[in-house]
């Protein structure tokens, strides 16, 4: 048999089955890998909205996409190469994202007429053995019996040899693209350690995968992509909420500030809290709480006397916690709300994607209520921007809104860490004592960025009340007022705004800075508008990409910006949020491309809006 190596630019893989096939960790573990060599990657887990629905249906699929490559990439892909799937469902759902010509590595085991009705396929259809797949590759592969096969000598019951499948599948892809299998290894060791019958059935699941495509005369190439070009430096695969934890982290160190963390578990934004309660030795302080409501009251607590107070959340835990997010705005305290956005309203789609809270963000509490928001565009940045939330919450005393959502908080990709020294200090000032003709503490006297001072309960001669009815400008004292009220209110409002004195000013991403179409996005759609402005520009096309991370305020520079392109086209995944907010702040007709179905947006779509814009291309 004459076997050849090939080698690929890219590849992008879609891990699917039921949600106890294990394709979440066994993408996990080719990612990880993958990182490993140094090869540029871009994740995409897809998982059911069910904890567990019915074994074998289409609401039951779980699925992991990743994509690799040794060119510096921005997506996990529009289409898929690899379709792994593990039953009749899990082809289903994927077939339409697979390339014509890609490989199907099917396990016959789950395309059994029960699982084939359980996908609704019809009465006596088998798509694996019909011919209706002639415009793919189809690898059939009984995963089930040969996993079982290897582990014969093992006293598992026959559900804990199958728990072992996704490892023979990983072996598998291992050896197909030319892959050691040390860090999966080591992995298992960590996992299983001290079940040693766990352990041995795992490895040898994982060794049976890579062996049998080593040893079966049907394949006879084997794939390599090289490592990817990039920036020197040391880097490490991380994923969204991971980074958002570690930025959170470095804020606390820098502002030399403890971490609170009061919090409600809520897809998708769970993992935060997991990560954060980790670090108990750098002083994290993380709270679960019974609610909500009780999270976030913790918190505020929590920064009243000193700490950097955060709660995290999606939207519908959002709507629970308005009341007291404007008991902070009253109170001005450092405060970070992180919302990971999830599909709604209400429960919606807790486990999709969606940019669905940005107005929530600016307007959806009562009253005159105004926060900054900061939102984070790719895993990685969840860092920066995080840190950078926390500092405006700090030095501006003031709440602060962060948003990620879902495709974020989930997806993965390399990460060139910055060392303590690189990032920017936090400035935090507690006041002490009474300052020069002080007589009396006057907890609502401001400063040149029109921030109150922020003493610590029980500071000698600093004694003050706070709460949520109106205060009387400079002493705090409840005031009703009707000309103090709205002074008040202007006040708060012009806080915020001044922020923009202190931001950045915004930059374009890439492009001309004048042109024909400057695409404007914010969030998780980073990857898609760069990837698709890139082929614009190739094409000849003055198509430029601006990215915003500082949303309320915005850069003071932005509507100078917008003023310089013939049109402006603003993607997002939601019914468009911040094309209304642009056309109400700089009155401009910007056009938007949306897209709600729980899944990001495409460069090929992105790219298709283009071509409308520009009248057409050859």
């Amino acid at each position: 048999m004459i076997r050849k190596d090939e080698v690929l630019s890219e590849v992008v893989i879609k891990f699917a089955g039921d949600s106890g096939d294990g394709m979440q960790l066994t993408g996990t573990q080719f990612t990880n890998n993958t990182a490993l060599l140094g090869i540029d990657l871009a994740t995409f887990p897809d998982f059911p909205a069910e904890i567990r629905a019915p074994q074998g249906t289409i609401p039951g699929v779980s699925g992991y996409q990743l994509r690799f490559s040794s060119d510096r990439i921005y997506t996990p892909g529009d289409e898929c190469d690899v379709l792994v799937a593990m039953n009749a469902a899990a082809l289903k759902t994927n077939l339409k994202a697979l390339k014509k010509g890609g490989k199907i590595i099917a396990n016959t085991d789950g395309f059994d007429a029960k699982n084939l009705r359980l996908a609704n396929y019809p009465e006596g259809v088998n798509p694996i053995e019909d011919n209706s797949l002639t415009n793919y590759e189809v690898i059939r592969m009984d995963v089930t019996k040969m996993t079982r096969e290897a582990l014969k000598e093992f006293t598992l019951g026959t559900k804990e040899k199958d728990r072992a499948k996704n490892m023979f599948v990983l072996g598998f892809l291992y050896w197909m693209y030319n892959r050691d299998m040390a860090s999966s290894i080591q992995f298992l060791k960590d996992k299983f350690g001290k079940k040693p019958e766990l352990l041995d059935s795992n490895i040898k699941a994982l060794q049976a995968g890579y062996n049998y495509g080593d040893t079966t005369e049907t394949f006879t190439t084997r794939y390599t992509v090289d490592k990817a070009r990039m920036e020197p430096g040391l880097y490490r695969n991380i994923m969204g909420n991971q980074a958002l934890a570690f930025g959170l982290i470095a804020a606390s160190d820098k502002s030399n500030l403890p971490l609170f963390l009061g919090t409600y578990p809520i897809t998708p934004a769970s993992d935060i809290l997991h990560e954060l309660s980790k670090y108990k030795t750098f002083g994290i302080r993380t709270f679960q709480a019974e609610d909500e409501i009780a999270g976030i009251t913790a918190a505020i607590g929590a920064s009243y006397g000193g700490s950097l107070g955060v709660t995290t959340t999606s939207g519908p835990g959002m709507a629970l916690k308005t009341e007291a997010m404007g008991l902070a705005v009253m109170l001005e305290i450092p405060l970070l709300i992180v919302n990971i956005q999830r599909g709604g309203p209400s429960t919606g789609l807790p486990t999709k994607t969606e940019q669905s809270d940005l107005l929530q963000a600016y307007y959806g509490r009562n009253g005159e209520c105004p926060m900054p928001v900061i939102a984070a565009s790719t895993p990685s940045d969840c860092f920066n921007a995080v840190y950078e939330a926390a500092r405006i919450a700090v030095e501006h005393m003031t709440p602060v809104i962060f948003l990620s959502d879902g495709y974020i908080a989930n997806g993965a990709e390399p990460w060139k860490f910055p060392t303590s020294d690189h990032l920017h200090p936090i400035a935090v000032s507690f006041k002490t004592d009474l300052g020069y003709g002080e007589d009396k503490f006057m907890p609502y006297l401001r400063n040149e960025k029109l921030v109150r001072p922020w003493a610590i309960p029980g500071t000698p001669g600093l004694e003050h009340r706070v709460g949520g009815l109106e205060k009387q400008n400079i002493t705090g004292n409840i005031s009703y007022d009707p000309d103090n009220h709205q002074l008040m209110v202007k006040i708060r409002q012009e806080k915020v705004d001044k922020i923009a004195e202190y931001i950045p000013e915004q930059t374009i991403d890439s492009g001309p800075a004048k042109g024909q179409v400057l695409v404007l996005g914010w969030g998780s759609t980073y990857g898609a508008i760069k990837s698709a402005v890139a082929e614009m520009q190739s094409l000849g096309y003055a198509v430029s990409h601006a990215h915003l991370r500082h949303l309320r305020p915005f850069p003071k520079n932005l509507g100078h910006m917008l003023e310089q392109f013939d049109q402006v086209l603003i993607p997002e995944i939601n019914n468009g949020q911040l094309i209304r907010i642009i056309r109400d702040q700089f009155l401009i007709d910007a056009k938007g491309y949306n897209k709600i179905m729980g899944v990001p947006i495409t460069k090929t779509e992105l790219v298709q809006k283009l071509k409308e814009m520009l009248g057409g291309l050859n």
